[in-house]
């Protein structure tokens, strides 16, 4: 349909999934001002792209999400759905700092200057948290405008847990990498602070004259020891991610 209509049409001789096409279509629209994507399974409205790529014509954005959960819109979802993206949006706000209502929306706007930032290394749809996040780390400006959508014309062949499971342990992985003070130090503290407390009270137990169990004190010293590997683990990977932020910077 889109060839008849006069588009230029790039095809995949194999489905190499979405993260693949979007890099495919971003190397294609090379010399354009304003690129804008949005999902084949005809959810969206095209009449919507004067909306979506106002902001960035004003200077207000880089980068414009389309949400369909804004002002409370988004009724007609699945619930079951609905409490999914927002476990997504949730994690993907945590790993980029960003406060986006709908992280997997596939409707955006995009202006030229931001397509080095994007890393594309994801193939499928986990491509839509990947994106935010990057653009977050180059410190592009992310605003959202609302959208709507049509559910009368869904045709995705993901299914929706897979689908949300493959997005959550994407976007846990980018934490791991983008914030590891909270992935790994914060975690070690709270391991090492409970090593720490047994280790008082055993010390107070034995004070007093009771006797150390062995089993209870080696729990408490691989608790303390774990503890504070993983709290300077997070030290390190925080500064190493800080120098490669600056270099890219």
């Amino acid at each position: 349909m889109a060839g008849m209509a006069g588009a230029e049409v790039i095809r995949h001789p194999i489905n190499r999934g979405k993260g693949a096409a979007l890099r495919s279509g971003f190397n294609a629209a090379n010399g354009a001002d304003i690129i804008v994507t949005l999902d084949a399974d005809g959810q969206h409205y095209p009449s919507e792209i004067p909306n979506l790529i106002a902001p960035i014509l004003k200077g207000e954005a880089d980068v414009v999400n389309g949400s369909r959960y804004m002002n409370g819109h988004g009724r007609n979802t699945p619930k079951y759905r609905r409490l999914g993206q927002k476990v997504l949006d949730k994690a993907t706000n945590f790993s980029s700092g960003l406060d986006v209502t709908d992280s997997q929306s596939g409707f955006r706007a995009f202006a030229a200057h931001t397509v080095p930032v994007f890393r594309f290394r994801e193939s499928g749809f986990e491509i839509e948290s990947e994106m935010l996040v990057d653009a977050a780390l180059a410190k592009l400006k992310v605003k959202e405008v609302e959208i709507g959508v049509r559910y009368d014309v869904d045709c995705s062949t993901e299914h929706p847990v897979s689908h949300g499971v493959r997005v959550l342990v994407k976007v846990l992985h980018d934490i791991e990498l983008n914030r590891p003070l909270y992935y790994f130090t914060v975690h070690g503290m709270v391991i090492g602070g409970i090593g720490t407390f047994m280790g008082l009270s055993f010390l107070r137990t034995f004070y007093l004259g009771g006797n150390l169990l062995f089993g209870p004190t080696l729990v408490m010293v691989m608790l303390f020891m774990v503890g504070t590997f993983m709290s300077f683990t997070g030290i390190i990977l925080h500064s190493m991610s800080r120098m490669i932020n600056e270099l890219r910077n």
